[in-house]
């Protein structure tokens, strides 16, 4: 369980909305944006994901996957990455403050969108982690 979890955003009114649209554009054969899924997004999802109880609300056509996405000064390198919550639940004792983005996936049509987001940390200002050499450093 998180315990520093606040400010927390739900996104289920956008969510409603893109879906009402979604299905006039389906009835007149327009492409959307809510069902172009990046293929690393959908990647991801597939080996990062969590499985959860919900069905696409597009086709029907399987369960979504959820992803966690951080993002904050406080984490260095290591913002715009993808964390499980076992992971989630140790980094709010190390980081001050990092906001924390929920993405459903749906592999299957390409259906994404943002389902909620919020900050977690201990609320104390630190300096980012030294930042690592990575892969791309070393082999260029």
């Amino acid at each position: 369980m998180l315990q520093t979890k606040r400010k927390s955003v739900d996104y289920s009114l956008q969510r409603r909305r893109t879906l009402e649209e979604l299905s006039s554009a389906l009835r007149t054969m327009v492409s959307h944006e809510a069902l172009d899924a990046d293929p690393m997004l959908i990647r991801a999802a597939l080996h990062h994901g969590r499985l959860t109880d919900r069905r696409c609300p597009v086709a029907n056509c399987g369960r979504l996957l959820e992803l966690n996405y951080v993002f904050g000064d406080q984490l260095g390198q290591y913002s715009g990455r993808i964390k499980s919550e076992d992971e989630l639940a140790e980094m709010e004792g190390d980081f001050g403050e990092f906001t924390v983005y929920v993405v459903e996936v749906c592999p299957e049509c390409g259906w994404n969108h943002v389902v909620e987001a919020y900050l977690l940390g201990d609320g104390r200002t630190r300096k980012p982690p030294r930042r690592q050499p990575t892969i791309e450093d070393i082999y260029g």
